[in-house]
């Protein structure tokens, strides 16, 4: 029937138009039976030749998206004539009557879906029927109920099993969703969106999320107190993710402060750690760590082994930060003990991240590139795409320490591509950066800055401005100084240094005193720039990481053109100098040195 229409409509029109596809297939061969002229007819004929029993199954089936198990046909299709253990065979004569599709999972049983036309058709008989609100609150309940089972399944061994389960049955959560709110169902639609909220995480489906909970928290209706808090927080949380606040502490504030109203240890503590999670790019990292202080006590006061390991793996990352390698491989190694115990996957590789990072900094290459690929593996098989962003950026970084800069940036390409389609603001910009250190290494410093604008752009666009991250600063920093302008380079690397001092950290503030090194170097001041050199290395001692082998290449040409403005001699003892010091005396007997010009280098 289609075909007929061809001729008059063209392909692409046809399709347009096939919302409304009864009166568009209205005309056959008129050769054919009366039953055959139009798609309308053809089903019609069809519905004709069902019982009753069949008739009811068939329009029930109908509320539901894309199809649905075994289970919930049994469930949503019982009633009047229909009883519960009469469903099954009625779907088998469905099938055989070609009305309804049948195809096999391998977790789920056999899984039933209309065609798209038998499900329009059905759904005008159900809408006739008078069950349609009765049916469709049904609905809400079945998968809201599968959702809240599926919550704590993705926190334990079966994760992987249930985040395929809710891929499947996505469009009728969803569904559900939809009407949930549209009914005024709220406290239906809080639930939902709650249970639903790691999913979206561990999915990286963080607009979505955003979306939902918008939804879900507008619904007019009484909703719980409790659901309403947990709503509220989880949505800061996202909108955090996503970027694009002017304010971000007053955002996680105002995300936590329904708790304060209400009696929810679990959700509290459950909030508090979500929000300070999403705060990691966030310049003033204490309000982040006094939430992860308080969740911790939260999560410890209820036995609640999962949370416990959730906020260590948190604690890992700020300490690999400030450059605490005890306390990283305290947190780290306790984190992953738990989620080894528990069987959760996405623990297993979040709280190895900061052991990653931990070989990088020693220099263990071999070792880092193998925990990269373990975990990358682990995320793939997930499916957990933020995840798999993080990992290939991870494995970009490796390859650049080892000068293998091909690689290096097909590896950041396809983190940053990946994270532009998740709308992953992360891991976008630790995309980028990669892509800038290597097209900097390379020689290709208008690359570079391009890349490190793009980094400053979409930091802004999170709504950090106007912090600007140190290692952001530095790196615009070295590409001046390799163009020859010593002016630009002072200025970035002051403010690159203050940025440092800020946030604290002994990597991030060694960093900041060699790209100021670098500078001086450039106009002229060798002793201060060796005075630096040498404070650098003190605060990299101090942690017990001295900057590896792959990591040298700024620091031995800042070296090599200041020994050749001093000598041997005199660098010596202007470098013993700054190491004896160390980066806040040398600082504050040198205050001059650090003085930032007070602008952006945005």
């Amino acid at each position: 029937m289609a075909a007929t229409r061809v001729r008059a409509l063209g392909v692409h029109e046809l399709a347009a138009r096939l919302d409304d596809r009864f009166p568009l297939l209205a005309a056959g061969s008129r050769g054919a039976p009366a039953r055959q002229r139009t798609l309308r007819a053809v089903i019609d004929w069809s519905w004709e030749l069902l019982g009753e029993s069949e008739r009811a199954v068939l329009r029930r089936l109908a509320v539901h998206a894309d199809g649905c198990t075994l289970d919930a046909a049994e469930q949503l299709c019982t009633g009047g004539a229909v009883e519960r253990p009469e469903v099954l065979d009625l779907l088998a004569r469905l099938v055989d009557g070609s009305l309804l599709v049948m195809s096999e999972s391998p977790d789920d049983g056999p899984r039933y879906r209309l065609l798209e036309s038998v499900a329009a058709y059905a759904s005008e008989r159900l809408a006739e029927s008078g069950e349609s609100a009765d049916l469709r609150r049904d609905h809400r309940g079945y998968y809201l109920a599968l959702a809240e089972h599926a919550e704590p399944q993705l926190r334990g061994p079966a994760q992987r099993r249930w985040l395929r389960r809710l891929d499947t049955e996505y469009a009728n959560l969803r569904s559900a969703l939809d009407h949930a709110v549209a009914a005024g169902a709220a406290d239906t639609a809080l639930r939902l969106v709650n249970a639903l909220a790691r999913y979206w995480q561990l999915r990286g489906r963080h607009e979505e999320a955003r979306r939902a909970l918008t939804a879900a928290l507008g619904t007019a209706g009484d909703a719980d107190p409790v659901q309403s808090a947990r709503a509220t927080a989880y949505l800061g949380g996202f909108r955090l993710l996503l970027g694009g606040t002017p304010d971000p502490v007053g955002e996680y504030e105002a995300a936590l402060r329904p708790f304060d109203d209400v009696e929810d240890p679990w959700g509290r503590a459950t909030a508090q750690w979500f929000v300070a999670s999403q705060q990691y790019g966030v310049a003033d990292r204490r309000p982040s760590q006094e939430l992860l202080a308080s969740a911790l006590a939260g999560f410890t006061s209820i036995g609640d082994r999962w949370g416990t390991a959730a906020v260590l793996a948190e604690l890992a990352f700020h300490a690999q930060l400030d450059g605490d390698w005890d306390a990283l491989r305290r947190h780290g190694g306790r984190s992953l003990d738990l989620f080894r115990e528990l069987g959760d996957q996405w623990g297993q590789l979040h709280a190895s991240v900061p052991l990653q990072m931990a070989a990088q900094v020693n220099g263990d290459y071999a070792r880092a590139e193998q925990l990269h690929r373990e975990g990358l593996r682990r995320a793939e098989d997930l499916e957990l795409w933020p995840d798999v962003c993080f990992q290939l950026s991870g494995l970009g970084r490796i390859a650049l320490l080892g000068r293998d800069f091909a690689r290096a940036r097909d590896f950041h390409e396809r983190a940053r591509r990946l994270a532009v389609a998740q709308s992953d603001r992360f891991g976008e910009q630790y995309a980028e950066t990669g892509l800038a250190i290597g097209a900097r290494r390379q020689g290709d410093l208008d690359a570079a800055e391009a890349h490190l604008r793009q980094v400053l752009e979409v930091h802004r666009q999170m709504g950090y401005e106007p912090e600007v991250p140190a290692l952001i600063l530095a790196e615009l920093g070295f590409v001046a100084e390799l163009r020859g302008d010593p002016s630009t380079a002072l200025r970035l690397q002051r403010e690159g240094l203050s940025a440092a001092r800020a946030a604290g950290g002994s990597r991030g503030l060694a960093l900041g005193l060699e790209g100021l090194a670098g500078a001086l170097s450039l106009s002229g001041d060798a002793t201060a720039a060796a005075h630096l050199l040498g404070a650098a290395a003190a605060a990299r001692d101090s942690v017990g990481a001295p900057l590896p082998e792959g990591e040298r290449d700024d620091v031995a040409r800042i070296e090599v053109r200041t020994r050749g403005l001093l000598g041997e001699a005199e660098f010596t003892t202007a470098y013993e100098y700054g190491r004896a010091l160390g980066p806040e005396d040398l600082l504050k007997h040198h205050p001059s040195l650090a003085t930032p010009p007070g602008r952006s280098a945005s």
